[in-house]
């Protein structure tokens, strides 16, 4: 196995925004470099790779094994001014003196997709010199292969040599994908084949060795065909010819649009009649509900106390309800407002046998209890003292009128003496 250090120069000035390669020439390099990066570490784990860009010659990764490093950089790569090759080539080959392993071989791979700007001469001496370092030099002539096939064909004779064959020039016609020419070709196979993908899977990937770059390549490849998709609908949309308008005296528009007109009639009649109907019945519901009606306390959280005063006021409540009920019935009766006034329910409050009979129809509540039997015997005592205070006021009240009838009685004799006096007095005079 063949240890080797490889720097990978792409192509970033502004030729690369074409769309030539789907979907621009600078996203197909990224799934190139992917490609090459992967094979040269399946070739030997040792194997390190590096990243330059071309049109500003800058180093964005130095020699690494770590293949995720370089895609995460080369995603930020844009399109920015015109490539400089033999600058390229000149620090890449600068990048590899300063490689770690002095063991590995050392090459260069090149991605060229705009006009080269050197003359051939310029070129011929850069390539002896790469001879001489033992650089291999691999070059991509992808976008613009007819006017540089032969300017790097002579640079690649020059770097090989008479013997050699370790430098490669691959001419990539325009086509969609530019990965699927590389994986063939012998920058990705390498010596022996080391570096070539495995057969039979997709993209040239074995997913159970890498899932996640076989999953960035298979959402890739889906982005670009929808973005086909999308380029050729937004094609055949343009190219389509415009409907003309359609007249008043067209009898086909006009029938449709009368059919159309008919539905929606008898679409709005139907829901009109539908709520009609529903609104009487939502009537009588809301008749047949009564007025009313409370939510349920739990009575678990209450005491024996509260359970009781709770019993109480439904049973006052049941009495109003029967009395009004009773009132609209029948006509109303005229009582005086002394009647009204005595009318008192604290016999029924202090009746045990009534209380009990409350008590049993709620839920959870035991009439047996002590602690019922102590509020029971409360609500008597206090009962009773409402009771003898009431008595005590009924009973000052009939001494109160008592003694103004005595009042009364007596003015009454005093007016009868009086006139008896004065009857007496004008018949003696008489």
């Amino acid at each position: 196995m063949v240890l080797e250090s490889t720097i990978l120069c792409v192509d970033n000035s502004e030729y690369m925004r074409n769309g030539d390669f789907v979907p621009t020439r600078l996203q197909a390099q990224q799934d190139a470099v992917n490609l090459i990066a992967h094979s040269k570490t399946r070739a030997n784990p040792e194997n390190n790779v590096g990243l330059l860009t071309m049109a500003n010659s800058e180093v964005l990764v130095t020699l690494t094994t770590d293949t995720g490093k370089i895609l995460a950089r080369l995603h930020q790569v844009q399109p920015n001014g015109e490539m400089r090759f033999l600058t390229g080539i000149r620090i890449a080959h600068l990048a590899l003196k300063h490689r770690q392993g002095k063991n590995h071989r050392m090459r260069i791979i090149c991605f060229v997709g705009s006009p080269l700007d050197a003359d051939e001469a310029a070129l011929n001496k850069l390539a002896k010199r790469l001879k001489k370092e033992k650089v291999n030099v691999d070059i991509i002539n992808f976008g613009e292969e007819n006017a540089n096939t032969e300017l790097l064909s002579g640079f690649i004779s020059s770097v090989n040599g008479k013997d050699g064959t370790a430098s490669h020039l691959v001419n990539i016609p325009t086509g969609p994908h530019l990965s699927d020419a590389l994986v063939t070709s012998p920058i990705v196979i390498g010596e022996g084949g080391s570096g070539a993908p495995p057969p039979g899977y997709e993209f040239g990937v074995d997913p159970n060795e890498d899932p996640e770059l076989a999953l960035a390549l298979r959402v890739s490849m889906e982005e670009q065909r929808q973005r086909q998709e999308e380029e050729a609908r937004n094609t055949t949309t343009e190219e389509a010819p415009v409907e003309p308008p359609r007249t008043e005296g067209d009898g086909s528009s006009a029938s449709s649009e009368e059919v159309l007109l008919r539905q929606a009639l008898a679409l709005s009649m139907d829901q009109s009649t539908t709520t009609d109907e529903a609104k009487p019945i939502a009537k009588e519901k809301t008749e047949k509900k009564p007025a009313s009606i409370q939510s349920i306390p739990d009575f678990s959280s209450m005491t024996e106390e509260e359970q009781i005063a709770y019993a109480m006021q439904i049973s006052m409540q049941a009495d109003e309800e029967e009395a009004t009920g009773k009132s609209e019935d029948e006509e109303p009766m005229e009582v005086d407002q002394s009647e009204k006034d005595d009318e008192d329910f604290s016999e029924a409050l202090t009746d045990p046998e009534f209380l009990a009979n409350v008590l049993e129809g709620l839920p959870g509540v035991d009439p047996q209890s002590e602690e019922v039997k102590k509020s029971m015997e409360k609500l008597k005592s206090s009962s009773d003292k409402d009771g003898k205070k009431k008595e005590k006021a009924a009973g000052e009240k009939k001494e109160d009128k008592s003694t103004k009838r005595e009042g009364k009685q007596e003015t009454d004799k005093n007016k009868k003496s009086k006139t008896d006096d004065k009857k007496s007095d004008g018949d003696a005079t008489k």
